[in-house]
């Protein structure tokens, strides 16, 4: 039981922390100087970045304390959790679209690649973490692990869209 509180109280800060990194993408929207149909291709991809990143540890961690509520206990929680998060990752990759075909080429030279594909190399990995605690561990620091993947991501995308000069379109 006093596991449980502590893993409750892990996924609450989490939620807290993405639903304010959430609140700072509509600080980002109101403060620059266009409006948001006059932003860059590429400064729409980084908002959403920014709004995905912080979405889903949210819906993540809202996710893990729903199921820790549940009486009795659940047996296979993190397994169960995992795999959620495992397929809402594919469906986001999926629908999400290639973002070189958005992005005019123009635009994409701007675009830290080192930054992305290390982000990108990270939450393979995080993801790969999701496959194998679905599979085999059922533990909970895989799970964390992807939501403090994406926590770190939309931290990196509102730094970068503070301190970054917005693209001309």
């Amino acid at each position: 039981l006093q596991q449980a509180a502590r893993l409750l109280d892990l996924a609450g800060i989490a939620a807290q922390v993405a639903v304010t990194l959430a609140g700072f993408a509509g600080v980002v929207v109101v403060f620059r100087p266009q409006a948001l149909h006059q932003w860059s291709a590429l400064d729409k991809f980084r908002l959403h970045l920014l709004l995905t990143n912080s979405v889903l540890p949210l819906a993540y961690s809202l996710l893990g304390m729903l199921l820790l509520t549940v009486h009795p206990p659940l047996a296979e929680i993190w397994r169960w959790c995992s795999g959620i998060a495992f397929v809402t990752q594919i469906l986001v990759i999926v629908f999400g679209g290639n973002p070189n075909r958005r992005i005019p080429a123009g635009q994409l030279s701007g675009v830290n690649k080192i930054l992305f594909y290390g982000i990108a190399v990270v939450g393979t990995a995080a993801m790969a973490l999701q496959v194998i605690n679905f599979a085999r561990w059922n533990r909970f620091w895989p799970f964390f692990a992807l939501i403090f993947v994406h926590l770190i991501a939309a931290v990196v995308q509102f730094m970068r869209m503070v301190l970054l000069v917005p693209e001309k379109e």
